[in-house]
């Protein structure tokens, strides 16, 4: 069964601009985007802002419990979703997990239990069998109480998964089910402009925007980020628009302008967290941790976008 992974932008060779002018970035200095470009001074400089960042506490982290040697396929425990979740407690709001089955159905509830709201995710694909599973577990995770928001379907447009009527299908199932639950989408921030009707069919619009993805050099990521949001909320109709997901890596190999480093990977979390509250923009973070078994689907760079590493231990310290 397929299971979630880093989003990518359009599949589209990479562009620094989608035909709308940037925001202006009004936050930090974004330093520079080379590794260990901000020299030793900046660099302590950044772990400083880091950890007030961090005890500060994000809106939402996006969250997979997978340990070494495990993947999508793999069965999860729940010692290990409540291990994994109890790391990440004291420094966020929310957790959005990305699917209902072999044994992340858990997450919701155990999230709930140490007092976390909850995205939840039902992971839609190719398999009709499993989206029927997928679906049935998360109706039965909402009616439970444990979904606070609950996403039908991550990019599945975006791979070409299914059909426009088929993931209309599965949200309009999913909405007649659960009347008292916000029920949305997440995919790249333009899909929701090429399809009007999935946006329509949206209680809750959730992009997923990623600068690296589209080769964007670290410095002007921000303001692109915010091109991202803005063109979806241009679209929504007055419906809410929440950045699903957005991350920049550590290490790894640069995907044309895009460079992973310490430095830029610290700046852009320090900036995308400042601009979130400063203009009350609802982010999930991707990710919590790294996940060494995305190098088979992302090269390097997939493995190394947590703000804690595989072992959930903390990067920046």
């Amino acid at each position: 069964m397929s299971q979630p992974k880093p989003s990518r932008s359009s599949g589209e060779t990479p562009r620094l601009h989608s035909g709308v002018a940037h925001p202006v970035w009004t936050g930090s200095d974004p330093g520079a985007s080379g590794e260990g470009a901000a020299g030793p001074e900046g660099l302590a400089s950044l772990l400083e802002e880091y950890h007030q960042v961090m005890e500060a506490g994000v809106h939402g982290l996006c969250f997979s419990p997978y340990l070494e040697g495990q993947a999508p396929g793999s069965i999860v425990t729940e010692a290990q979703i409540r291990e994994r979740l109890e790391i990440i407690r004291p420094y966020t709001r929310w957790i959005r997990s990305f699917s209902c089955t072999e044994g992340h159905q858990h997450t919701p509830r155990i999230a709930h239990g140490l007092g976390l709201n909850t995205l939840v995710g039902a992971w839609l694909g190719t398999d009709r069998a499993d989206n029927e599973a997928e679906l049935a577990a998360a109706i039965e995770v909402a009616r439970a109480g444990h979904a606070d928001i609950l996403a039908i379907g991550n990019e599945v447009l975006l791979r070409e998964d299914l059909s426009e009527d088929e993931l209309l299908d599965y949200l309009h199932r999913a909405k007649a089910a659960l009347p008292d639950v916000p029920v949305g989408y997440v995919d790249a921030y333009y899909l929701f402009e090429k399809h009007p009707r999935i946006t329509a069919a949206c209680d809750i619009l959730m992009t997923n925007c990623y600068p690296f993805w589209e080769g964007c050099p670290r410095e002007e990521a921000i303001a692109y980020m915010q091109s991202m949001y803005q063109r979806t909320l241009a679209v929504a109709n007055g419906k809410q628009v929440i950045v699903s997901e957005t991350g920049w890596p550590n290490t790894g190999q640069a995907f044309h302008g895009s460079v992973p480093s310490v430095d830029g990977a610290l700046r852009y979390f320090i900036d995308t967290c400042d601009w979130g509250r400063r203009d009350e923009v609802q982010i999930f973070y991707f990710a919590a941790f790294d996940e060494a078994w995305k190098v088979g689907d992302e090269g390097d760079v997939g493995a190394y976008w947590g703000l804690w590493d595989k072992d959930g231990r903390p990067k920046y310290v």
